[in-house]
């Protein structure tokens, strides 16, 4: 087994303050007023995703942990719907950079990376109302186009809606 060395970096608006390693865990460098180093306890929100909560100014913020890591190691710059961070293993709990990758949001939601998905993108298995439903994701927001017996119909209907907006 390979030793991955732990490299650390500030964490971006809160230099000084905390930093953020490699392998997705946070220090606080000041603790309790004290100029002491502590590895700071990271919970989980409803989602799945580690997150940890951040004090500057009196001023507390929660932020998700791979999303630091990909800002401070991979130079990401949070834009909304267009570029959002991946994991690689579908784990969202393994925040390792080499785990992290930035993709369009249309490539993380297209599903093709799980077992057993729909191979059309926009695609997905209703297993309740057993039928295809289609959405597209539209500035930041989800457009449902409908449901269909079979995945060509809804692929079509995806690929119909794709081009409207080119």
């Amino acid at each position: 087994m390979t030793n991955i060395e732990e490299i650390w970096k500030d964490v971006p608006g809160h230099e000084g303050l905390y930093r953020i390693s490699n392998l997705g865990r946070v220090k606080s460098l000041r603790y309790k007023g004290y100029s002491v180093a502590r590895i700071l306890r990271i919970s989980v929100d409803p989602h799945g995703y580690q997150m940890i909560c951040l004090t500057k100014d009196k001023e507390k913020r929660t932020k998700k942990i791979h999303k630091l890591v990909a800002i401070a190691f991979l130079g990401h710059e949070p834009c909304g719907h267009k570029l959002v961070v991946n994991h690689k293993d579908l784990n969202k709990l393994n925040n390792n950079l080499s785990n992290l990758e930035l993709v369009s949001s249309r490539i993380n939601g297209n599903k093709k990376h799980l077992p057993h998905s729909i191979e059309y993108t926009g695609v997905s298995w209703n297993k309740k109302d057993r039928n295809y439903e289609c959405k597209i994701m539209v500035k930041g927001v989800s457009v449902y186009l409908g449901r269909f017996k079979n995945e060509i119909d809804a692929h079509y209907a995806y690929e119909n809606k794709l081009k409207s907006l080119q």
